[in-house]
């Protein structure tokens, strides 16, 4: 079996991304503004795993239910595309598209194809609203479930195990991990500085057990330190071996930047409608400006865009 990677992803109606585009490559890195729709890219993702592991249905709830995470406004039901590619096999696309009704959704159309020509396409799930069709490989013929079918949860998360191709791609899809290390927006910012400070304070062993995995997972790192920014007010910085400045907690990402290549990062922005766009950074022409400055200096003095 050749190496399996996902190619592209499309979303279609989910809060800021009305019609989002992300060509998938080893390595993504997503950068923007808080709300530019970094964490609602993780989000569906996430929907994805679940929707190939028989959890929709617990993921859409955990995310307040359907229609609070369409684009509001202007779309009245989600779509989401993924393609996967092997180096021994033709691509395989699959879509689902999810519209509310009642209280819940519906899985109102679902599609797993195979293949690009209009005579070579294999339709291992072609499904509308409660007509569920699979492709039997062995028969070589479309057929439908004969065990009872939960019209809340995919028809992939239901496939029979020994369609291999099929199978591959749905245990593919549900590998698919989200982990949120840290989520700190300015409220949760301020309580980790304090969390962090009042264990150094109280507990210094965890305290410094916590440098001690940041030094294996950052070889430069020396410590965290705690300097007064006004009456009352500790701020977080973090010390690197070899620089005389602390670098802040804002300042940390636009480190990242630094050791990324401009085919690793997709610049996220809005439009003035407030919805998101999606630009890789190697699509600019910033040959010339290389030259003289690092990515992350292009990206702070707004050459890149995706600033706050």
């Amino acid at each position: 079996m050749g190496a399996l990677r996902f190619s592209e992803l499309r979303v279609q109606g989910f809060r800021r991304l009305l019609d989002a585009r992300f060509e998938l490559r080893p390595l993504n890195v997503l950068i923007g503004a808080n709300g530019a729709g970094k964490t609602s890219v993780l989000d569906v993702l996430s929907l994805l795993a679940n929707s190939a592991t028989g959890k929709l249905s617990s993921a859409i709830t955990d995310l307040s239910g359907l229609p609070a995470i369409l684009t509001y406004d202007h779309a009245d039901a989600l779509q989401i595309s993924i393609s996967m590619e092997a180096a021994d096999r033709e691509p395989l696309d699959y879509s689902i598209l999810l519209k509310p009704g009642g209280l819940a959704y519906t899985v109102a159309e679902e599609r797993l194809i195979q293949g690009s020509q209009p005579g070579g396409v294999r339709r291992h799930i072609d499904s509308t609203g409660p007509n569920v069709v699979y492709h039997d490989v062995n028969q070589n013929e479309p057929v439908r479930p004969t065990w009872e079918h939960n019209p809340l949860e995919t028809s992939l998360s239901q496939l029979p195990k020994m369609f291999r191709e099929p199978e591959e791609f749905r245990s593919h899809l549900a590998s698919l991990s989200h982990y949120h290390v840290l989520n700190i927006d300015a409220r949760n910012g301020e309580e980790l500085v304090s969390s962090l400070y009042y264990l150094k304070e109280t507990e210094p062993d965890r305290f410094h057990a916590i440098e001690d995995a940041l030094r294996v997972a950052y070889p430069r790192f020396d410590r965290l330190a705690f300097p007064p920014v006004a009456a009352g007010t500790l701020a977080l910085a973090w010390r690197e071996r070899g620089f005389s400045k602390p670098l802040y907690m804002h300042q940390l990402s636009d480190r990242l930047v630094r050791f990324l290549k401009p085919e690793e990062v997709l610049l996220m922005d809005t439009t003035e409608e407030g919805m998101t766009t999606v630009t890789r950074a190697d699509s600019l022409d910033l040959g010339k400006w290389l030259e003289d400055y690092s990515l992350d200096e292009l990206w702070q003095n707004g050459r890149l865009g995706a600033r706050p």
